[in-house]
């Protein structure tokens, strides 16, 4: 005995509700419930049953069952969703499409850009409102990110070649980015730090006790991560050369070394022409002009400073030397690689992008 159930619903379509019916399924504007149920009314309407209609479109057959009888119910009308319960929107698409030209191409007249409270009072609507606006469409005015564009003519090549070293060293080579961080303060607070406390940050006096300087050379090992580091009371070249002959010393003989760097004066000199003479495994590969952020070195000094040196205290040179001697050493133990993602096209893509912009 067959089971008992809903009586199947025979479907016949007017040449106006197929042709609806094709449009709405393969249009890229409809959802994909939409096109679904457009599909199924229109197999069923060929005269297949609920069961061969569910096995060709891969659903169940108590969804073509639904919309088969919903469709005979209320034809096209019934294959769309019915509003959802809730609050009636009170801000019409005028005002949102003000608020949104008006962020992206004014400014009040008293600032540099618009606040949630100035552009709530200009269209009559709530804070609220406004930031729900901006969130949606992603706009943040309030900040403003730095740039530079390099003017160094070979550009296109120095990128390439830089990126080419992250992303496919070459064989039998050691690559290392390079770089000095200059002028690293021994600083004291003038009071101690008061420590943090349950719902309270600690809290330092603004002011500060200078203790000298000293200065940071690092190669960071692109495939390890590991760090080589040398302090020196100054920078000169004659100080990259002596860190050079570091480099040298901990790298193993068999291999070649790459260099990644910036075009600071103290790389170019004479005696570093020398000491590469002397030295013929070494390569150095220089960022473009204005483009340090190239150099994923620049990515470690960053750590050190968020981690370590940015909330320390120091009452002289030394207790500073022995603290970042420390923070490296414990970096080498478990070194963590940086991992450049971008290929140089992406670079170079979204530069020419930014040119076009600024070029209208």
């Amino acid at each position: 005995m067959g089971r008992a159930g809903r009586p199947t619903v025979a479907i016949e379509l007017s040449e106006d509700e197929r042709a609806t019916l094709e449009r709405w399924a393969r249009r890229h504007s409809s959802s994909q419930a939409l096109a679904t149920r457009c599909r199924i009314v229109l197999a069923v309407a060929q005269g297949v049953t609920n069961l061969e209609a569910a096995a060709q479109l891969g659903i169940s057959r108590a969804t073509v069952a639904k919309w088969r009888h919903r469709f005979a119910a209320d034809r096209l009308e019934g294959l769309v969703d019915a509003p959802r319960p809730g609050a009636a929107r009170t801000i019409g698409d005028e005002i949102i499409e003000a608020v949104v030209v008006e962020t992206l191409e004014t400014a009040p007249k008293d600032a540099t850009h618009w606040s949630t409270r100035s552009m709530a009072e200009r269209h009559g609507i709530s804070r609220q409102s406004v930031s729900e606006i901006w969130r949606a469409f992603g706009l943040k005015p309030w900040r403003q990110e730095e740039f530079k564009v390099s003017p160094d003519p070979e550009l296109i090549e120095k990128v390439r070649d830089i990126v080419g070293l992250y992303l496919n060293p070459p064989v039998a080579a050691a690559v290392f980015a390079v770089d000095e961080k200059p002028q690293i303060q021994a600083l004291n607070r003038s009071a101690p730090t008061l420590p943090m406390l349950p719902t309270t940050p600690a809290k330092a006096t603004h002011d500060y006790i200078r203790n000298g300087t000293i200065d940071l050379f690092a190669a960071l090992e692109i495939a390890t991560g590991k760090v080589i580091t040398d302090l020196r009371p100054s920078h000169t070249s004659a100080e990259f050369v002596r860190f050079l002959d570091k480099i040298d010393a901990e790298v193993p003989a068999d291999l070649d070394v790459h260099v990644v760097l910036d075009n600071l004066s103290t790389h170019k000199t004479p005696a570093v022409h020398e000491w590469l003479l002397r030295h013929q495994r070494f390569h150095f590969h220089f960022t473009p002009t204005y483009g340090s952020w190239m150099n994923l070195v620049e990515r470690w000094f960053s750590a050190l400073t968020t981690k370590k040196l940015q909330r320390s205290a120091h009452r002289s040179v030394k207790a500073l030397t022995a603290d970042i001697r420390a923070w490296v050493e414990t970096w080498n133990e478990d070194p963590k690689p940086f991992v450049w993602h971008k290929s140089a096209d992406e670079i170079l893509q979204r530069l020419a992008g930014y040119c076009r912009a600024i070029n209208k």
